[in-house]
């Protein structure tokens, strides 16, 4: 499993979220698993529960280009073209919305076939052949299906630290608020207090 986290925190519960349904998923894998991990959070969350992690990749820019993913995408790769993994699944956080990000795992490898209708079935013609041509596209998919996880990524860690420090912003300015009403009714308090000893001495010298 390849988990595509952030490198920091302060956004919400995105990073919860997206460790909980990555553990959980794990646990209900018959096979052993073995993790690829960018970013440091759940870096932290794989080296807290024991799981095998191969290889770990942070810093990434946060506005990456195509080249900054490659290294992950062809640790990937080998992986499955050598015969160390059997499938390839892609966990990260989906961007829906700038109020809605949603944790997702995906399988990468093998690649899902299509089913076609026998209307939608077309001859195609291969230049040279459809293996030679699959072998060439296959990585660039992969390749691209990453480098995609990772601005999706990019993006909902974002608009969730936006989020987060709104709410944060706005949970602060009504505890001022409450707090300035408080000390107000305090000190009304105080001077009604105060007014009624002074009127209360001045009856006492009249008297």
């Amino acid at each position: 499993i390849l988990v595509i986290s952030p490198d920091r925190g302060l956004c919400g519960g995105l990073v919860g979220d997206l460790n909980r349904i990555v553990g959980q998923f794990m646990l209900d894998q018959e096979a052993p698993v073995t993790a690829i991990v960018a970013g440091r959070k759940s870096r932290d969350f794989m080296v807290r529960s024991g799981q095998d992690v191969k290889a770990v990749f942070t810093d990434l820019p946060e506005r990456p280009d195509l080249v900054d993913t490659t290294a992950i995408s062809h640790l990937v790769i080998d992986a499955y073209t050598e015969g160390e993994v059997d499938e390839v699944h892609l966990a990260y956080t989906k961007f829906v919305s700038t109020v809605s990000q949603t944790p997702v795992i995906e399988r990468l490898i093998p690649v899902t076939t299509a089913s076609l209708t026998g209307q939608e079935k077309v001859g195609y013609i291969y230049e040279p052949d459809s293996i030679t041509d699959l072998s060439a596209l296959l990585p660039r998919y992969v390749e691209m299906q990453i480098y995609r996880s990772v601005l999706e990524s990019i993006a909902s860690e974002q608009s969730a630290r936006m989020v987060a420090m709104r709410n944060a912003t706005d949970n602060a300015n009504e505890m001022v608020g409450d707090l300035t009403l408080v000390m107000n009714k305090a000190r009304q308090e105080n001077i009604t207090k105060e007014l009624l000893d002074i009127v209360g001495g001045a009856v006492a010298v009249e008297q």
